[in-house]
């Protein structure tokens, strides 16, 4: 019989592992920081040495000023649209020459926005008629 409360925990301890790593790396990347900048800039530019916490400051100041609040994820969103217009834009023929270059490339694994796997099953058991351009 399975307890109700099991994958609770394991929800529960993955969310907890997550959140350990991600501290664990912005204090790593926090450390190297002010080690950075305690090692170079005092004696080049004659600035005074920093603590942990302002060097977490300062990250976090380079985050706001440069990398804004959007991120990889908005980026990663535009890029799907793009090629998500290029995908509706190909003809048939166009469609099956980039997805046999990208399964060349990467593999099965991928598969182009709109393209539909289950087609691909149903498709794999028919035998393709000489002179259709689907080879």
């Amino acid at each position: 019989m399975r307890h109700s409360r099991g994958p609770r925990r394991f929800n529960e301890r993955k969310a907890f592992m997550i959140l350990a790593c991600v501290v664990a790396f912005i204090s790593l990347f926090s450390f190297i920081v002010m080690k950075l900048w305690n090692a170079i800039l005092p004696d080049v530019l004659h600035v005074s040495t920093i603590t942990f916490w302002q060097a977490m400051g300062i990250l976090v100041l380079s985050k706001i000023l440069f990398g804004g609040f959007g991120g990889w994820g908005h980026k990663k969103h535009e890029w799907k649209r793009k090629l998500n217009e290029k995908w509706q834009d190909m003809t048939p023929e166009e469609r099956m020459k980039f997805k046999e270059t990208l399964q060349n490339r990467f593999g099965r694994r991928w598969c182009p926005p709109g393209y539909d796997r289950q087609e691909t099953r149903k498709d794999e058991g028919v035998k393709e008629q000489p002179g259709t351009g689907m080879e």
